[in-house]
Formats: structure tokens, C-alpha cells, sequence
């Protein structure tokens, strides 16, 4: 756990079942006027989904204050002759108050206001190298605000709804980790975010 300025991070991760190597990479950076997070999930599993999750996230942490679509065109780029990978952003501007995010492929988001849940829907496909349509969906921060986001490791009956009653990230996690099953056939990756004004 990292000190914050307003958004406090807990993340959970563990490679699928006999792997050494987490298919799954994620990167967050928070400054002044900013935070981002990053989730890629390279496609299979094991050590090249891995070296293909980590370039993205590489190539995002160079240019952390890019925005989603120059990410996404970067991210495009260092794909060319790897494996693709789905890919989850969230920029939050404290300066507007605002945040936006992106999910190609199977990664989700969700955000939670006062025990609200809300999912974004993500685009279809996945990144390889050449471009893929896409939305980005907008929102305005609240205080107390939660998002969460995970990999397609994470199966919804794991999502429950005492698991969003909770309004500490660690907790979010902790028990996460204590409702997921074993064994997990997939890499497992679960952020769970807390923005405080």
C-alpha cells in the first residue's frame, strides 16, 4: 500500500494454477492533478502472455499522462508480432472532477457510490498490433467513490455483494481472496481503488 493523495489502492493478483508467470500485468501512478490505472491481460497464459502484458504496461507507464486514445495507439504499437492482450484503463483528472475509462476485451470495470453498482460494458476483441474500435465512458467523481477492476480470472459468483458493502480497499481484497476458488483455472488479477476528495 502506497501513500495517496485521493485514491487509495489494494490489488490482489495470482498466476493460473501450475504456472510460475502471471499472464496478467498492472501498473497505477498517481501525481497531483492525476491517477491511472492500467490492467493488461496478455491472451493465453504463462510466460509470453506475460512478456505481452508487461510492454503494454511499460509503454503506458512512458507516457502515464497520454491520453486513452494515444495509450491505446501506443499500446497498438509494441504488439506488432506478439501476443495480444485485453486491456482495461482508468484516468481520473482531479482537476475536472472526472474520470474516464476504457476495457477491450474481457477485463471489467465497475464503480461503486453508496453501495451502487455500476459495470462498464467492454468493447469486443483485443489488441494486436492494428487498430480496434473501442468507447470510453465518462463519469464524474464523488467522494468515497470505489472502482474496481479485474481480469477475466475473476468469475462473477466471486464478485458477491458483501464483497461491495466494504469500504476499505485492503478489506475489498482480503476478502476477495478468501472467496475465490481453488483451483483457479485462469491468472487472477483484482484492483479494488477508493477515491477520497
Amino acid at each position: 500500500m502506497d501513500s495517496y493523495l485521493h485514491m487509495e489502492v489494494s490489488a490482489f493478483q495470482e498466476p493460473k494454477k501450475g504456472n510460475y508467470y502471471c499472464g496478467d500485468s498492472y501498473f497505477y501512478h498517481e501525481s497531483e492533478h492525476e491517477f491511472i490505472c492500467v490492467l493488461a491481460d496478455g491472451l493465453g497464459s504463462g510466460e509470453f502472455a506475460k512478456e505481452s502484458s508487461q510492454v503494454v504496461v511499460d509503454i503506458i507507464r512512458d507516457h502515464v499522462h497520454s491520453g486513452i486514445d494515444e495509450l491505446i495507439r501506443r499500446s497498438n504499437e509494441v504488439l506488432v508480432g506478439k501476443r495480444g492482450v485485453v486491456l482495461g484503463i482508468l484516468k481520473v483528472d482531479y482537476r475536472t472532477g472526472s474520470f474516464s475509462f476504457t476495457s477491450i476485451g474481457n477485463i471489467g470495470i465497475m464503480t461503486i457510490t453508496s453501495g451502487k453498482r455500476e459495470r462498464c460494458i467492454p468493447s469486443q476483441g483485443f489488441l494486436a498490433g492494428y487498430p480496434r474500435k473501442y468507447k470510453i465512458s465518462r463519469g464524474i467523481l464523488q467522494d468515497d467513490m470505489i472502482f474496481v477492476m479485474f481480469s477475466d480470472g475473476v468469475s462473477d459468483n466471486e464478485l458477491t455483494q458483501d464483497l461491495f458493502k466494504e469500504k476499505d480497499v485492503r478489506k475489498i481484497r482480503d476478502m476477495f481472496a478468501l472467496s475465490k476458488k481453488k483451483p483457479h483455472q485462469d491468472d487472477i488479477t483484482l484492483i479494488a481503488m477508493k477515491y477520497t476528495e
